[in-house]
């Protein structure tokens, strides 16, 4: 493991978590939207992010070679994917423009699959993941410093 591996790891812990919040920011802010340009209400936004297994990549020593699974890289953003398993809600509005004007749902509008307070739980988790990885770098610089002190005596 080089000396700069635990930096680069918990930076690509940040990254993905910085767009998990920018993904989660979209979601709340269209959280009324009931018109999208692919027809039909805002559909929720999720990260999914798988760990990075391409390259070379530190190795556990307390593993043997057949059980490590080559984790240890930190994490890529697969793809951001929209949410079409969790239903959208109905909220009855008879005036609102996007109503349905027919059928048994008569008067309802078609809102978005977004819940505010699922998004908020999912901004504070994302939030305290980019923190650990921010207080990983700090402790990784203080302990590179503290090994300069060492060798430079």
């Amino acid at each position: 493991m080089g000396i700069f591996n635990s930096i680069q790891i918990a930076s690509t812990g940040m990254s993905a978590q910085r767009l998990i919040a920018d993904v989660i920011a979209d979601n709340i802010a269209n959280a009324s939207t009931t018109r999208t340009t692919e027809g039909g209400p805002y559909r929720r936004s999720r990260v999914i992010m798988r760990p990075k297994t391409e390259g070379p990549y530190w190795r556990s020593p307390f593993l043997p070679d057949m059980l490590d699974n080559g984790s240890g890289q930190g994490v890529r953003v697969v793809e951001i994917q929209k949410d079409y398993t969790t239903k959208n809600r109905l909220v009855y509005d008879p005036t609102h423009p996007d109503a349905i004007t027919s059928g048994p749902q008569e008067g309802y509008v078609e809102m978005p699959n977004v819940d505010i307070v699922t998004e908020m739980v999912d901004m504070i988790a994302a939030s305290r993941a980019y923190e650990a990885n921010a207080s990983i770098i700090d402790g990784s610089k203080t302990m590179f410093q503290r090994a300069l002190d060492i060798g430079g005596r």
